[in-house]
């Protein structure tokens, strides 16, 4: 898969070839050094591991925290370009649209209140635009409250919301395909959200099925369900096979790092075949929907998820 001048890995065979890739990029290298660092040596996993460090020091501005409450530094204006172009380089900023016309599934990832509208939206206009799917539409998410902040953007737009992630991601599927009720549901309350998993599917005229999947955490006792979660328990709920090609659906700034996610969980213990796109903001489908702003912060600490989620891919 292309993005821009780097080429992520799209297959189990391409990974450490497509890893390598990315990590060559000149501007990836630029920026380490302009923030001090020295370029590292050794094999691939050692230089990921010395990534992985560096950028915790110097990228990381959530320190555990989600999102919307990661701090934004104070950069210079030479710093802030740096930034950018190396975000463009890496495949954070362009959207490129899929390459097949036909895939096995789609798989819409979840994520702040806004993006999960944004990306319904997206995974609706493929699919109406032609886009085929011969198995089904999964719109992965989790028990994640939404913030404050959150529900002030959609009630501000006068959106469908809710208490949790995958709320959201419920009412923008029956909104936006038009779906009153699902056909099928099931799940398991357990009470507590980290435990906590639903599924709900709907059956659109004329398109293919919809499931909204809503994950428990692979580790409840530390954290929430992650985009690794989501995807690895959607795997369990479908047979994929060798000859399957999924398509992920996300927002540009997290496709090295989900893309790398989805080849963990997904393309690596079944064979099958994976692609990431960001969703186009320029569509007219999903223009009116609110767009987050994204600054140097925020693409320097993806920079940083997408080294952390290369790491965990090659271990």
């Amino acid at each position: 898969m292309r993005i821009r001048d780097v080429a992520l890995p799209s297959a189990p065979g391409e990974v450490a070839e497509g890893v390598r890739r990315w990590l060559q990029a000149p501007s990836l290298r630029s920026l380490v050094g302009h923030f001090g660092g020295d370029w590292p040596t050794g094999d691939l996993s050692e230089v990921l591991a010395a990534l992985d460090a560096f950028s915790a020091r110097h990228w990381d501005f959530r320190a555990g925290r989600e999102r919307p409450d990661a701090r934004e530094p104070a950069l210079d204006p030479h710093t802030v370009a740096l930034v950018l172009d190396a975000a463009a380089a890496l495949g954070l900023v362009r959207p490129v649209p899929p390459r097949r016309g036909t895939y096995a599934h789609l798989v819409v990832l979840g994520g702040l209140a806004h993006a999960c509208l944004r990306r319904v939206a997206y995974a609706a206009h493929l699919l109406r635009a032609g886009t085929r799917v011969t198995g089904e539409v999964a719109v992965l998410g989790s028990f994640r409250p939404l913030s404050d902040v959150e529900r002030r953007t959609l009630a501000d737009g006068g959106l469908p919301a809710g208490d949790t992630e995958v709320a959201v991601l419920d009412a923008a599927v029956r909104r936006l395909f038009g779906v009153a009720a699902p056909t099928e549901q099931d799940g398991h309350h357990a009470g507590h959200p980290h435990h906590r998993w639903s599924s709900r599917t709907y059956h659109p005229p004329g398109l293919p099925p919809v499931r909204v999947l809503a994950a428990p955490s692979s580790e409840p006792e530390r954290r929430r369900a992650h985009t690794a979660d989501t995807q690895r328990f959607w795997a369990g709920h479908v047979r994929l096979s060798p000859d399957d090609q999924v398509l992920c659906v996300t927002a540009p700034i997290y496709v090295p790092f989900q893309h790398c996610d989805a080849l963990r969980t997904l393309a690596l213990p079944y064979g099958c075949g994976v692609e990431t796109v960001g969703v186009d903001p320029a569509l007219p489908d999903v223009a009116v929907l609110p767009e987050p702003t994204l600054t140097p912060g925020r693409y320097l600490q993806e920079i940083r998820s997408a080294i952390r989620s290369m790491r965990a891919l090659l271990v």
